[in-house]
Parts: structure tokens; C-alpha cells; sequence
């Protein structure tokens, strides 16, 4: 009986022991864990890195451990700072198909990231014209299984009160879910064959606002003032905290209520991208902010932003921010023009949804061009597409291919033909007016008929159509209407019917040459 205790003692102790060591080596793991090296959310297999551009590679870990990147026969060290953050940058890279390997690693563990490659990479942002999916648009979904050397990253739909570093979002070998952004990349891939990579971040409903930082309040007025009511909103943060800690999925409602509100969007869904080597930002959101046009009215509550006619300065800010923010002064912008839909405002003091007093899109379109005023930007001309009826067309296919154009013009400095004709003066003589254009080599009418959609006015400010004929590469214009004619609006409606093209077949850029106040 005693030795049969003695042995159950014996048992008993080295449980305890071997319970004991289990436990100190446990905590031993998790002691450890700070010293894990943690990636930055897109550095991913898959993964594309810009061509020709000093490459950031950053992350988390332990302060004072010690880095080491690799890749391409370039090794880069570093040392994890105090705040437990880390980065180095490799050097520019040509364009490759190679499928090649980078390595991270430390004295205790190494990362290696497969199948990367190098080319070019875009952001595809905005709202719902963004989103909208690539099945929806037959003739670019016949497109897909000819597309070649595509990736695409999207990032997960979600907010955030404050920036993260992080996001949600997995790099694939295949077309973004975006038909704009699917599109764009299918075009420029076809016209540069280089490998092309999308980040596809966009949300329905969104405003600009959404993807503004909180320090964009110094430089835009009334977005100080949204962002001090929202501060001061304790029941829409609450709300906002309940959805985000609930069940998933969302229901609708809650959805678009996370999607309409300002600057937690940019926490989310931008701030972690920051600052992935990319060419540029294709950005079609402008919608949201149509409701209005000196904007900050007070109902309904997501009609509360710029509104059409500060659109133009709150953009431009924008993109001064986003810039600042990867470092990059010569960032490429790209807008998508918003194209022809019939709605114009319920204070319009013209209800004719066909003339050019009317306050309709024509007002945003004309903010969004004010982007031009800024180096390296762009603006695809839509205003021959869209539809009278529905905020969401489904001719996106061209939109993409405007936009390809204009990164290879613009972004990469290719020689080739990007834009239709452009306003570049006015001359008044008698009672006819001659408009001289750029991008006209050509000037020519899709129908074979007399240009349309152009306006006049005097000093009466009242508006007539105008006779106009193409005389080489003019347009005269005229009216019975009017002896002294002094002012121009082409295209400046809703959904105007133009069909004014250049030899390589773009529409010409609405404009007006009034200053008249709306």
C-alpha cells in the first residue's frame, strides 16, 4: 500500500511539474507574441507593386526588433521603432511578369510573400457607379475570360471612428467585381501589356465627405462644421457602435446609414492603404453631393455636404490631402465626369429639365472639371452617356475606356489621342459667335447632323438654342432670337442630346463662357 502511494505521489508530482512548465512556456508564447512581425494589410500573396517607384513596405512589431526585407535582389533593414512601427523602401522597379518572392524577417521568424509582380497600380474609388458590378454590364462581362494579367484587391465595406491600420481584403488573380474599375484595368493592360493591380475601395451613398480625414476641417469650412456635429451627435455614434458590435450582416437599413456618414469611411477604407505604392486614384463619386446646390442644408441629414457648387473646392483640398498623405505630389487623379441623368433640384427656378438654367448635374460636372486647375489630374468625359431615368447606367464600358486613354496620355505620357474636343475661345463678331476648340483636329457630328445641345444669351441672361455649323475646326454659332449675342453654355443640361465629336470619335467637354451666378 505504500509503495502504491508512493508511486500515485510520484504521478501526482510530475503532473504538477509538467501542468507547471506548460504554463511557463505558454506565457513564454504569449510574452513572445509582440515580437511577431505584422504586414501592412495589402502585403499579401498576389500582390502587384508599382513599376518605377520607390516601394514602401512597413508594418508592426516588438520596438527594437530588427527587420529585414528582401526581394528582387534588393535587401532593406530596419529597426521597429518605440511606437512598435516599421518601414524601409525598396527601390524603383521595372515591370515584370515574374512571379518572385519577398521576404520579411527577424532573428526569430521570416514571412515570405509569393507570386508577386510588378506593373501598374490603381485605387478604384467612389460610390455607387463605382461599385456597380461588372455582371451587370454584358458586354464587358464577356470581356472577362479574355482578360489577362489582372489582380485585384477589395477592400471590405466597414467604418471606423478613428484611422486603422489595417483593413480587410484579399489580393486575387482576377478582375475587380467593379465594371468601371474591371474596364479601366482590361484597357490599360490591352494598351501597355503590363501586369495592372486595382484596389477597389468604393461604398453606395458615399460623399465625398466620407472619404475625407478629420484634418481636412482646417482647410474645409463646412466639413468643420459637419465633423463638430457629429462630435456633439452622441445618438448617431451610439447607433453607429451598435451596428458595428451587432449581428452581420448588416440589414439595409443599416447599411446605408454607416455609408452615408462622414470621414468614417476614410478611417476604414482608405487610411490603411496609406502608403502603398500606386500611379494614381480613379475616383467616380459625385452623386451624394448633387442634392443641393450651395450644399449644408439641413434635411434630409445625408444631404448635408458641399453640395454642387463647393464640390469644386472641397475636391481639390481633397486631392491636396491624399498627396500629402503617400507622399507623392504627382499622384494621378483620374475623375470620372458624372454622366447625363434628367433630375434637377426641387428650388430649380427652371423646371424645364432640358435648358441650361436649370439647376441640374450640369453644375456638378462643371465643379468636378474645376479639378483640371491642379497638376496631374484628368477628367473623363461622359456627357454622350448615362441614362435620363436611372442614377445608374449601364454603359460603363466606355467610361473605362476613357479613362485607360487618360492614364496612358496623362499618367504615363504616352503619345496617344485621350480627349475630345476642349473649349479654348470665344470669338464675338456681329450677331454670331465662333468657338475654337483643342483636341479638334476633326470636328464632325455622330448623326451626320447640324451640332446640338449649344445655347446663347445676352446680357438678359435669357437663354435660346443656337444654329450652329461646323467651319473647319470651329463651330459658328448664331440665333434669329438674338442681335447681339455674348455668352455660350454647350451641353449644360441634366442629359443633354449631343452628338459633337473629334476625329478620333470623343465628345466635346461641355462648357460655358458666362459668369453668371446659378
Amino acid at each position: 500500500m505504500q509503495f502504491n502511494t508512493s508511486r500515485i505521489l510520484l504521478r501526482t508530482l510530475l503532473f504538477v511539474l509538467l501542468n507547471f512548465y506548460s504554463a511557463v512556456a505558454f506565457n513564454k508564447t504569449v510574452v513572445n507574441n509582440p515580437t511577431k512581425i505584422e504586414l501592412a494589410s495589402l502585403f499579401q500573396n498576389h500582390m502587384v507593386l508599382q513599376r518605377d517607384a520607390k516601394i514602401p513596405v512597413w508594418g508592426k512589431g516588438e520596438p527594437g526588433t530588427k527587420i529585414t526585407v528582401q526581394f528582387a535582389n534588393t535587401t532593406k533593414k530596419t529597426t521597429v521603432d518605440k511606437n512598435g512601427k516599421w518601414q524601409v523602401k525598396l527601390p524603383s522597379l521595372k515591370a515584370s511578369f515574374e512571379s518572385r518572392t519577398m521576404t520579411i524577417s527577424s532573428a526569430k521568424e521570416t514571412i515570405e510573400i509569393t507570386d508577386v509582380v510588378v506593373g501598374e497600380v490603381w485605387i478604384c474609388s467612389g460610390q455607387s457607379n463605382m461599385q456597380f458590378h461588372v455582371n451587370s454590364v454584358p458586354e464587358l462581362k464577356k470581356l472577362i475570360p479574355s482578360a489577362k494579367n489582372i489582380r485585384s484587391f477589395q477592400v471590405k465595406n466597414t467604418v471606423a471612428f478613428t484611422p486603422q491600420d489595417t483593413c480587410e481584403g484579399t489580393w486575387k488573380t482576377e478582375n475587380p467585381s467593379s465594371a468601371v474599375a474591371f474596364s479601366f484595368a482590361y484597357f490599360l493592360e490591352d494598351a501597355i501589356d503590363t501586369p495592372i493591380g486595382i484596389i477597389q475601395t468604393s461604398w453606395g451613398s458615399s460623399s465625398l465627405e466620407a472619404w475625407m480625414p478629420r484634418e481636412l476641417t482646417a482647410k474645409v469650412p463646412h466639413f468643420k462644421t459637419m465633423m463638430e456635429e457629429f462630435d456633439a451627435d452622441t445618438t448617431t455614434q451610439n447607433k453607429i457602435k451598435t451596428i458595428l458590435e451587432g449581428p452581420k450582416p448588416w440589414t439595409r437599413n443599416d447599411d446605408v446609414f454607416l455609408r452615408r456618414q462622414s470621414n468614417i469611411l476614410y478611417n476604414a477604407m482608405m487610411h490603411p492603404l496609406i502608403p502603398y505604392a500606386c500611379r494614381g486614384l480613379v475616383w467616380y463619386q459625385g452623386e451624394r453631393n448633387t442634392q443641393s446646390m450651395q450644399g449644408m442644408v439641413e434635411k434630409p441629414w445625408f444631404s448635408r455636404n458641399s453640395g454642387m457648387l463647393k464640390y469644386s473646392s472641397s475636391l481639390q483640398q481633397w486631392i491636396h490631402n491624399y498627396r500629402d498623405s503617400w507622399n507623392q505630389k504627382d499622384m494621378d487623379f483620374l475623375i470620372v465626369m458624372l454622366p447625363g441623368y434628367g433630375q434637377i433640384l426641387k428650388d430649380s427656378p427652371v423646371k424645364e429639365m432640358n435648358h441650361p438654367n436649370a439647376h441640374s448635374w450640369a453644375w456638378m460636372r462643371e465643379s468636378q472639371l474645376k479639378a483640371l486647375e491642379i497638376p496631374h489630374t484628368s477628367v473623363a468625359n461622359t456627357i454622350d452617356l448615362g441614362d435620363v431615368k436611372n442614377i445608374h447606367p449601364k454603359d460603363k464600358l466606355p467610361v473605362g475606356q476613357r479613362l485607360a486613354l487618360l492614364a496612358q496620355r496623362d499618367a504615363l505620357d504616352l503619345k496617344v489621342k485621350a480627349s475630345g474636343p476642349v473649349f479654348k475661345k470665344a470669338k464675338i463678331k456681329n450677331n454670331t459667335i465662333t468657338i475654337c476648340f483643342d483636341e479638334a483636329k476633326t470636328l464632325k457630328t455622330t448623326d451626320g447632323k447640324a451640332p446640338r445641345e449649344f445655347w446663347l444669351a445676352d446680357d438678359s441672361k435669357k437663354w435660346v438654342q443656337a444654329n450652329a455649323e461646323i467651319k473647319g475646326e470651329t463651330i459658328v454659332l448664331s440665333s434669329s432670337k438674338l442681335k447681339n449675342p455674348k455668352y455660350v453654355r454647350y451641353a449644360f443640361t441634366g442629359k443633354p442630346n449631343v452628338n459633337l465629336v473629334n476625329e478620333i470619335d470623343l465628345p466635346a467637354y461641355p462648357f460655358r463662357t458666362d459668369n453668371f451666378k446659378p
